[in-house]
C-alpha cells in the first residue's frame, strides 16, 4: 500500500502553489486640487500627486503636501484594518489575496503672498520687536569672572 495516495499525494504538490497564490494589497490613491503636489508620508517624499501609494501597515500616517504658490499642507490620517486584516483572520486575508483599497483626497490653499514679502516681513518684526516683554531669555547673557590659574602649590605644606 503507497504511503500517500494519489489524490492525496495531488493536494500536497498543490498546497505551496495555493499559498503563494494570496498576496493582499493595500493601496491609497492621493489627490489634490492643484495637481503635481508633491507629497510626503511620514517625513519621506512618495511622489506627486495623483499618485498610487502601496502601504504595509495600518497605522497613522503623517501627510505634507508642498506647491509653489500655495500654502503647504500638514494634516495626518489614519489608516484602520478592515475585520479581513486583523489577527487572526489576517492569515485567511493574505492567501486570498484580500485588497485595501483607500482614497484621500486633500484641496491647498493659494499662498498669501503679501506674508512672504521681504519688506513686509521686516515691518512685522519691529511691531512684534515692541511688543516682547522682559524676561530672562531677552536678555543678553551676563558673563562670569574668569578663574585666575594658580600661582603656588595645589596642596599647603603641613607645620610640625
Amino acid at each position: 500500500m503507497p504511503l500517500y495516495s494519489p489524490p492525496m499525494r495531488r493536494l500536497l504538490l498543490a498546497l505551496p502553489l495555493f499559498l503563494l497564490a494570496g498576496c493582499a494589497q493595500r493601496t491609497v490613491d492621493i489627490t489634490s486640487d492643484p495637481t503635481g503636489a508633491l507629497v510626503y508620508l511620514n517625513g519621506e517624499e512618495v511622489g506627486r500627486a495623483p499618485m498610487r501609494y502601496d502601504f504595509t501597515w495600518y497605522s497613522d500616517y503623517d501627510v505634507i503636501l508642498r506647491k509653489d504658490g500655495y500654502e503647504t499642507l500638514k494634516t495626518h490620517h489614519k489608516i484602520d484594518p478592515p475585520l479581513f486584516f486583523i489577527p487572526p483572520l489576517d492569515l485567511i486575508g493574505e492567501l486570498v489575496g484580500a485588497r485595501d483599497h483607500r482614497h484621500w483626497h486633500f484641496t491647498m490653499q493659494p499662498a498669501n503672498l503679501a506674508a512672504t514679502n521681504p519688506a513686509g516681513l521686516i515691518n512685522r518684526g519691529e511691531a512684534l520687536k515692541k511688543d516682547l516683554r522682559s524676561s530672562e531669555f531677552t536678555h543678553p547673557p551676563t558673563t562670569f569672572p574668569t578663574t585666575r590659574p594658580a600661582t603656588g602649590p595645589t596642596t599647603r605644606p603641613t607645620t610640625r
